[in-house]
Order: C-alpha cells, then structure tokens, then sequence
C-alpha cells in the first residue's frame, strides 16, 4: 500500500471537506436529484393481464392485431457521470501574485484560479453523484498522458477520485478533442459527460466530437469557467500578457486594446452557449467571482427542474 505524505494527505482531505461543504450547503433546496438513470428501456411485450396499468398498453398493436398487449421495460439503470476536467496551464489563470492590482474579488474571499474553482466544482459533483448511489469517474490529460479513473460508486472510490484530482498541476497544454472522445468510449453504458474547461481549446472538431457522444446515447453537460479579468479586462496602460501554454509574452497598450478585446470575448461566450444548445448540449456559465456553492447550486436546480 503506497504511503501518503502528510502534505498530500491534507489536501485530498481539504478537497473532501471543501466537496462535502459545497453539496450540504445546496442539496436540501433540491427536490429531485439532478442526476438520475435513464429511462427504462422497451423489452419486451406480453398480454394485458387485469389489473396491468393502462399507460403500458400498446395501443398500436391493438389497432392492427384487435389483442391487448402491456409493453415490458428494462429496470432504469443507474447513472455512469465521467468527469472530464482541464488541467491545461490556461487554466491557471489569474495567478494572484501576479495581479496585486486588481480589485475583483469574489464575495466569499481572495481571487481564485479557474484550476482551483474548476477542481472545485468537480469535487463537488463527484461527492453528490456518488452520495446519491450512482457512478463518477474522471479523465484529464498531464503532460500529453491520460489521467483517468472509471466510473464507479462507493466511498473508497469517491476518495480514490478526489485524490486524483487533488494531486492535478495545471500545466502545458491538452487535447480537448482526444479527452471527450475518450471519455464517451469508457462510459460503457448511457451516462453523463461533465467537462469543466474554459473551452479556449473548442474547434469545429470539438463540437464534432461532442454530437458523436451525444448520438452514443450519452448526456452531455459544459461548465465553461472563465475569471471575471479575462472577461472584463481590468487593466490600463502598457501592460505584459503571457501566453501561459506557450509562454509568449507580449506587451500591449491595455486602454487601446481593451474594447476589442471585450468585444472578442463576449462573441466568444456567446457562441459557444449557442453551439451547445444548438448541438442540444446543456450549457452552464461559471464565473469565477461567484463562490462554487452559489454557482452549483443555480446550475443543479436549474438542472433538476428540467429532469
């Protein structure tokens, strides 16, 4: 049995906790599981019998055969969520050492990396999955090589996944596009596909992707995480921009640069919400600035009205 220094076994357990917190601060409001098994599937047919439930009747084959027939269904399966998490360096982003200056700061406290409030959010998720009996498992990319954990159930897997995601660096850069499509193959049975990402990565190919998991049966949910900074872009005078995957850096004139650069970005948003739910993805907006619980919250009632 491996050993677990005492530095890492603080942080697996201060995910836990920060996970734990973040679910028993919403799941009372939520009045059914936004997450749930799908539909049981048609089986078979057999003759009505009394006291059958009249909604199973077959009234088709009624019309064309003048017998009742009750259709059979499968039992509802539980559900499978593969979390497919960035991990990429654009995901470190904003590095608050790096900006003293900037006065955004979420309400509950400092600024926080869209890595860290990423993390969050898919701790959160897992821990409520798995609390409520179901299947979570995880697949990212570390330099150029898949992380990945199976979805199962249980709290010694839900540990085992919150460990992973505790020992994530966000670093270099990744295939979005390899990730999904991996994780639409390891879920061996209909499931979710839950990518936490800012989607600066997204091509056509992406999209592409995402319909072939969808068309697999699978449901497929985007949490697009961005920081109120890349958003809003608080900044004036000459200032250094890094590329954080690529390192290069460049030094432009913040006021100039600053209403195209708004502009870009809003389009940017605005067209990947609408290429999801034209695709018929569900789409949610995490920004930074609002405390995970908050944000979660909003996207699970949300999620669960429509269920």
């Amino acid at each position: 049995m491996p050993v677990i220094d005492p530095g890492t076994a603080h942080a697996i357990d201060d995910l836990e906790f920060s996970a734990r917190s973040i679910v028993e601060s919403f799941r009372s409001g939520l009045h059914r599981s936004p997450f749930h098994g799908f539909a049981a599937e048609f089986s078979q047919h057999r003759s009505y019998r009394y006291g059958d439930d009249l909604k199973y009747l077959d009234w088709k084959v009624l019309a064309r055969t003048d017998r009742l027939y009750t259709r059979q269904f499968s039992e509802t399966t539980n559900l499978s969520a593969m979390l497919v998490v960035d991990a990429s360096a654009s995901m470190d982003f904003p590095r608050q050492s790096e900006m003293p200056g900037l006065k955004t700061r979420p309400p509950s406290g400092p600024a926080v990396s869209k890595f860290t409030f990423g993390v969050l959010v898919a701790a959160a998720l897992a821990y409520l999955i798995i609390e409520q009996g179901d299947a979570a498992g995880l697949i990212t990319m570390v330099d150029g090589k898949f992380v990945y954990l199976p979805a199962r159930g249980g709290r010694s897997h839900r540990r085992a996944l919150i460990a992973a995601l505790s020992r994530l660096e966000p670093r270099g850069s990744w295939s979005l596009d390899q990730s999904l499509v991996r994780a639409g193959e390891l879920l061996k049975r209909r499931g979710v596909v839950l990518a936490v990402s800012d989607f600066y990565d997204a091509t056509a190919d992406t999209y592409r992707e995402l319909r072939r998991i969808r068309r697999r049966g699978h449901d497929v949910s985007m949490l697009q995480v961005l920081s109120p900074e890349e958003i809003g872009f608080p900044f004036s005078g000459e200032t250094r921009v890094e590329d954080l995957e690529t390192q290069e850096v460049r030094h432009v004139d913040a006021g100039a640069a600053a209403p195209g650069y708004r502009a870009a970005v809003a389009e940017f948003l605005t067209a990947s919400r609408s290429q999801a739910l034209r695709d018929g993805h569900d789409y949610f907006f995490l920004g930074t600035d609002v405390a995970p619980e908050r944000a979660l919250r909003s996207y699970l009632l949300r999620r669960s009205a429509q269920s």
